[in-house]
């Protein structure tokens, strides 16, 4: 199977286009558009029923005493998690393509709404919904994608994955308010075949140099 998108090259820079957060013009992180990239698909394994998607970031810190902290770095050598940016269930076997903007325009305050979304598919919970869990401006349910928004002062370049999952059955093995590690777990017996996107983004002024 392959994966590919036309909002940038495999590896390459992830533009601000389609990450939750940017810098505005003086440097300081602020909200950015948040669209959802075009991703497009071939050569899919026979006996494929239904697709599912996830977009992570093996990159964040797994502490946040130094997170966005403006007079110190989060430390390279700091042990690392995964962060699920957009969890995506029961995509019909028959589409070949999710176009750009689809899913996601603009950051919505406590979440997009969900499970239930486009292509009779349903979104899982994002992990923005625990990010901001004790924010009361912002707490809620964060259903399908939020982009990119690591902290400004990490010291290492975020990568972006995006996987798609070819499965042999119609519908995912998840109900309710699903996350991405539920969702790992569930469709394993049922994975035919996956391809992966990927790429890089930072909000860390020294290394945009």
């Amino acid at each position: 199977m392959k994966l590919w998108s036309d909002s940038w090259i495999n590896g390459e820079r992830i533009p601000a286009l389609y990450a939750a957060g940017r810098l505005d013009d003086g440097g300081t992180p602020t909200f950015s558009d948040n669209l959802n990239p075009h991703l497009a698909w071939s050569e899919v394994p026979a006996g494929t029923q239904s697709f599912a998607l996830i977009c992570h970031d093996f990159d964040v810190p797994s502490r946040g005493d130094d997170v966005n902290k403006a007079d110190r770095e989060v430390p390279s050598d700091l042990p690392r998690v995964d962060f699920f940016h957009w969890v995506l269930v029961d995509l019909p076997a028959s589409l070949r393509e999710i176009r750009e903007g689809e899913f996601s325009r603009g950051f919505t305050a406590r979440g997009k709404p969900g499970p239930a979304t486009l292509h009779g598919a349903r979104h899982g919970l994002n992990d923005f919904t625990g990010w901001f869990a004790g924010d009361a401006q912002r707490a809620g349910d964060y259903f399908g994608y939020d982009g990119p928004f690591p902290p400004f002062n990490d010291s290492l370049i975020h990568h972006y994955v995006f996987t798609l999952y070819a499965l042999s059955i119609e519908r995912a093995p998840v109900e309710g308010a699903f996350t991405g590690a539920q969702v790992r777990e569930a469709i394993y017996p049922y994975v035919r075949g996956e391809a992966t996107h990927s790429g890089t983004y930072t909000l860390n002024k020294r290394l945009l140099r």
